[in-house]
């Protein structure tokens, strides 16, 4: 049911006009892995720790200057190289297999991955899950699960 509530959610609002520089970043405002590292070996569940410097969590939904929620991308490309050759910085993210929403202002996650390598990147969204203005995005890593 969650994942149905998400796509719909992701749904709406990649269909409204949001676009990116309306919510502006902290200057110097990263996001990172708090327990995982580029090239990990990790068991199929995940648990995934979200770090946060320079900028505040709230809920998405609530407009609060410096702020956002967590999205977790996988298994796709580095956020701003879309297929389709469009910014994907001014839209609101999706909700699906690959984009993640922690729209209630989670800072952790467990995952469950099949074996294999997987791609992880996060970003922090504003309040309508559109990445802010200089965008908050951590590298990309790749875990190997078992």
């Amino acid at each position: 049911m969650k994942t149905i509530k998400l796509a719909a959610i992701g749904a709406f609002l990649a269909g409204t006009a949001v676009f990116a520089g309306e919510t502006p970043s902290a200057d110097g405002a990263e996001v990172y892995f708090i327990n995982l590292t580029d090239g990990a070996t990790v068991s199929a569940t995940v648990k995934v720790q979200f770090g946060l410097n320079g900028m505040g969590i709230a809920p998405a939904g609530t407009e609060a200057e410096f702020t956002g929620h967590h999205h977790l991308l996988i298994n796709r490309p580095p956020l701003g190289e879309g297929e389709d050759g469009t910014d994907e910085f001014e839209y609101a993210l999706p909700a699906d297999e690959n984009h993640v929403h922690f729209g209630k202002g989670q800072t952790e996650a467990t995952l469950d991955l099949p074996a294999g390598k997987h791609t992880l990147q996060m970003v922090l969204g504003d309040w309508s899950h559109v990445p802010h203005d200089k965008p908050v995005v951590s590298e990309v890593i790749t875990i190997i699960v078992n």
